[in-house]
C-alpha cells in the first residue's frame, strides 16, 4: 500500500524588528510610553512645547490653558477614539464588541473628558464620574466627603452621593448580574485604553502558573494597602493622636507614587508591547480585586462551555488579555468564573467551533 505523505507549512518567522511580538520595535514602543508618562507625571517641562500646543482646545474646553494633565486626557482618548475604530473594524460581525467598544468610547469621550473639563470651566474641581473608591481612593477620604457632602453646591453635593452610591449600592448589585465585566470592560478608563490602544497586545499576557500566584499576590495586596491607608485617615480625622495623622498622610503620598504613577501608568501603559495591554488590571487595580471577590462569590456571570466540542486550539487562551488558560476550562467542559475575567468576550469570538459564551445563570 501506498503512503501519501502530507508536508505542513512551516510556521511564519517574526521579525526581529516585530511590534506585536516583542521585537526591537516593541521595546522601542515602550520606552517612548514609559518616557511619556514620566514626563507627564514628573517632568512636564521637559513637553511644554507639545503641551502648549494645545492651548487652543484647552481654552475652548477648559476655559484655561493646557497643562500636562489637559495634554495626558486628551492623548488618551484620542487613542481610545483611534483604536476604538479599529475595533468596530475588526469585529463588525460581533454585536457584544460592537456595543461594549462603542459605550467605552462614547464614556471616555463625555465623562472621562469633556465633561471633567466643563467642570473646570465652571470653576469647580475636576470630577470624574467613572471612578470611584477604591480605584479613586481620594473620593472616599474624610476630607473629600466633608468637601463634597457638607457643602451648599449642589454640584458637590451630587457627586459626594453619587461616589457613595457606585462604592456601596451600584458595584454589588451590578457585579451579581453581569460580573465585573460591567465596569472593567465597558466603563472603566483603564479598560478603555486597553481594550482599543492595547488590543493588539493581548496575546502577550502571561498564561503560566507563576504569574497566575503573582497576580493574585499583588492585587489584593494592593486592595489591602488602599483599605488600611483609608481607614487609618478616617481614625486620624476623629482622633487627636497626630502620629497616626503622620503614617496615614505619608502612607497616602507613597501609595500615590508607586501605585498611582509608577504602577498604573508607567508600568501599566508603558509596558503594553512587552507584557499586555492588562498589567495594571491583571496585578494592580484594587477596584479589580474587589469586583473580581464578588464575581468569584456572589455573581451571577459565568463563561459556559459546550461539552466534547473544543478541538484544542488555543485560540482562546491566546487572546486572554488576564492570563487565563481558558484553554483548559473548554477540554474538559467546564464552565467558570475566574475573579481575573473581565468578560472582554473575546475568547468567545475567536473560537472557531462556538464554545463558550458568556452567559448569566
Amino acid at each position: 500500500m501506498n503512503l501519501v505523505q502530507i508536508t505542513l507549512p512551516d510556521a511564519p518567522t517574526r521579525s526581529p524588528w516585530s511590534l506585536r511580538y516583542r521585537g526591537i520595535a516593541s521595546y522601542a514602543l515602550a520606552l517612548v510610553l514609559t518616557a511619556l508618562y514620566v514626563c507627564i507625571y514628573w517632568f512636564p517641562e521637559a513637553i511644554a512645547p507639545l503641551i502648549q500646543l494645545l492651548d487652543p482646545l484647552a481654552l475652548r474646553v477648559r476655559g484655561a490653558v493646557a497643562d500636562q494633565w489637559f495634554f495626558y486626557g486628551t492623548l488618551y482618548t484620542a487613542a481610545v477614539l483611534f483604536m476604538g475604530v479599529r475595533m468596530l473594524v475588526k469585529y463588525r460581525h460581533e454585536r457584544y464588541h460592537v456595543y461594549r467598544t462603542s459605550v467605552l468610547m462614547i464614556v471616555q469621550l463625555l465623562f472621562a473628558y469633556l465633561l471633567p473639563a466643563s467642570f473646570e470651566r465652571m470653576g469647580h474641581q475636576a470630577f470624574y464620574l467613572t471612578y470611584f473608591w477604591p480605584l479613586k481612593p481620594e473620593y472616599l477620604f474624610p476630607g473629600s466627603i466633608d468637601v463634597l457632602l457638607v457643602n451648599s453646591d449642589r454640584l458637590y453635593v451630587f457627586v459626594g452621593w453619587w461616589m457613595l452610591l457606585c462604592t456601596f449600592v451600584a458595584t454589588p448589585v451590578l457585579t451579581f448580574y453581569f460580573g465585573k465585566r460591567w465596569y472593567c470592560s465597558w466603563v472603566c478608563g483603564c479598560g478603555a485604553l486597553a481594550e482599543t490602544a492595547g488590543d493588539p497586545f493581548r496575546h502577550l499576557s502571561s498564561k503560566s502558573e507563576r504569574s497566575w500566584k503573582l497576580e493574585r499576590w499583588l492585587i489584593y495586596s494592593v486592595l489591602v494597602c488602599i483599605v488600611v491607608i483609608t481607614a487609618l485617615l478616617w481614625w486620624a480625622n476623629d482622633s487627636t493622636n497626630v502620629s497616626i495623622a503622620n503614617v496615614a498622610h505619608v502612607a497616602n503620598r507613597w501609595y500615590g507614587f508607586a501605585i498611582g504613577a509608577v504602577f498604573s501608568g508607567v508600568i501599566g501603559v508603558g509596558f503594553y508591547p512587552l507584557l499586555g495591554s492588562r498589567i495594571w488590571c491583571r496585578f494592580g487595580c484594587p477596584m479589580a480585586a474587589v469586583l473580581g471577590i464578588l464575581q468569584k462569590y456572589a455573581s451571577r456571570f459565568r463563561i459556559t462551555v459546550q461539552k466534547d466540542q473544543c478541538i484544542s486550539c488555543g485560540n482562546c487562551s491566546t487572546n486572554c488579555e488576564m492570563g487565563i488558560d481558558v484553554q483548559q476550562y473548554a477540554e474538559r467542559g467546564e464552565t467558570f468564573n475566574r475573579a481575573s475575567c473581565v468578560g472582554c468576550g473575546v475568547c468567545s469570538s475567536v473560537c472557531p467551533r462556538g464554545v463558550l459564551r458568556l452567559d448569566q445563570r
